[in-house]
């Protein structure tokens, strides 16, 4: 390894969002004259500098990119060696261990821990990597001996296979990249066990993210009946089900991720309690009124409805619906669960896409308390994108 030899330099004025901490540079922030984006290629490390000469930071290269280079060294010009890997993923493993007893946590998230475009999802013994850039995906040799080092895992999943990498032009990689992976991996979440399919199922196999938000489940569940609309494989549902649920019924369009929710149903000895019913969100919710179903309390935690900025006005309008969907199958006195994962949608479209939902169905909403991602997603204070998490808690009065 040795440091970045190119310089990538900035238009002048440009270079506000780097100096307050921020970690990425748009391709319109550089100066092409001086250093034209056509003589790198991805995955180039490269020294930042201001229109004025400043350090900026060290960079990888994504040309073909809107967003071009990511930071990460700020203020300093340095190489991407075993040794910054090694302390940045060390700061990340003492993160998370501070507040989390067991090994079950996204260890890594990207610009957040300061390496743009690595995900690590921990499995107890095993790890679940995503690449998701060129630069990073330059150094994965390092990336995968520190890992090791650290942790000694059983073995490493490499799940190279996002959309972001599509979308950059990246091919696909499914693969062991250390040791052996089973198709499937336990976890525990709350006090909850699940089986996850961390080869086939989505991105790394499970979302911790709304860790934090599941876990207040257990004071608004007992003795209820549950609805867990867009449950993959019972995250919700199971957990609810777990803190004393009277029935829960996950809903989902795919068959091998309900089949996931009865098997971890039985994992803890719920199947009993749980049912599922595959189908369209809307569709199955539409046929559920239809039949005169109710539900003490409603979970909506769907895909990203939003992926772009330019989709913000037809995505508010799908959470709107699904959202009235959700109203009109509570009792009177139940419990809106809604989430979002959706980057571009804030906290405050999401409470007015359920407000106007209510309007929609004769009811009102009173909003009892909110939930975000968990502490191992932190967010970057400079990078506004780092926090896309909502879940609002709502009783329809």
């Amino acid at each position: 390894m040795s440091l970045p030899s190119a310089e990538l330099s900035l238009r002048k004025g440009a270079d506000r969002r780097l100096r307050a901490g921020h970690l990425w540079v748009y391709s319109n922030e550089v100066d092409s004259k001086k250093t034209p984006l056509g003589q790198f290629a991805s995955g180039d490390l490269v020294c930042v500098r201001a229109a004025d000469g400043t350090v900026l930071g060290s960079a990888y290269m994504e040309p073909q990119s809107l967003i071009c280079a990511r930071v990460y060294a700020l203020r300093e010009r340095r190489e991407f060696d075993e040794s910054l890997c090694r302390f940045l993923v060390e700061r990340a493993l003492r993160n998370r261990e501070a507040v989390f007893d067991k090994p079950y946590y996204r260890l890594v998230y990207g610009d957040s821990d300061y390496l743009p475009g690595l995900i690590v999802d921990r499995f107890g013994d095993y790890l679940v990597v995503q690449l998701n850039n060129a630069g990073i995906e330059r150094f994965e040799q390092v990336v995968f001996a520190v890992l090791i080092q650290l942790l000694q895992p059983a073995g490493i999943l490499l799940r190279a296979d996002s959309r972001g990498r599509k979308e950059l032009g990246l091919s696909d990689r499914v693969e062991v990249v250390h040791g052996d992976v089973p198709r499937q991996l336990q976890l525990e979440e709350n006090g909850v066990r699940f089986v996850v399919p961390v080869w086939d199922g989505q991105k790394t196999g499970w979302f911790y993210d709304h860790r934090m938000s599941r876990a207040r489940l257990a004071a608004h569940v007992p003795g209820k009946d549950v609805l867990d609309v867009y449950s993959y494989i019972g995250g919700w549902g199971i957990q609810a089900a777990a803190f004393g649920a009277s029935t829960v019924c996950c809903v989902d369009s795919s068959g091998p991720a309900l089949e996931g929710v009865m098997e971890n149903a039985r994992l803890n000895n719920l199947e009993s309690v749980v049912r599922t019913s595959q189908g369209s969100a809307a569709e199955t919710m539409a046929a559920m009124q239809g039949d005169g179903q109710k539900f003490d309390v409603v979970i909506l935690d769907p895909p990203a409805f939003v992926q772009r900025r330019k989709d913000l006005k037809k995505g508010i309008a799908a959470y709107r619906k699904i959202n009235e969907l959700g109203i009109r199958l509570l009792r009177p006195g139940g419990m809106l669960v809604s989430a979002s994962c959706s980057m571009h949608l804030s906290r405050a479209d999401l409470m007015q896409a359920m407000h106007g939902a209510a309007n929609r169905a004769g009811a009102q909403l009173q909003i009892i308390e909110q939930g975000a991602q968990g502490p191992d997603h932190p967010i970057h204070p400079a990078i506004p994108e780092t926090e896309y998490l909502k879940a609002i808690f709502a009783r329809k009065l």
